[in-house]
């Protein structure tokens, strides 16, 4: 099975996980992900990354070997300004 794009793991965020906005870099096995979505509204972190979780599903197991992501609410992703600007997020990662 072929390794993953972020273009794809992106996709799959979003097929299955209603997004205002989903950013995703990585090398194939190892990706980044900034995620806005209102589904997160109310939750803590460690529900947030267990939807996005959920969403990827098996991929989890037997495509991606790693996943780091910041997940946002609507609200929290317009105070993170200037992070609201498109690539802006690339700009909180800590490569």
């Amino acid at each position: 099975m072929a390794d993953p794009t972020p273009a794809e793991v992106r996709l799959y965020i979003a097929q299955a996980l209603a997004c205002d906005h989903v950013d995703v870099e990585g090398d194939g096995r190892h990706f980044f992900a900034t995620i806005v979505s209102a589904a997160f509204e109310g939750t803590n972190r460690v529900k947030r990354h267990q939807r996005v979780y959920e969403a990827l599903g098996d991929r989890m197991r037997e495509q991606i070997h790693a996943l780091s992501m910041k997940t946002f609410t609507p609200a929290e992703w317009a105070a993170t300004s200037p992070a609201a600007e498109p690539g802006a997020a690339a700009e909180h990662h800590p490569h």
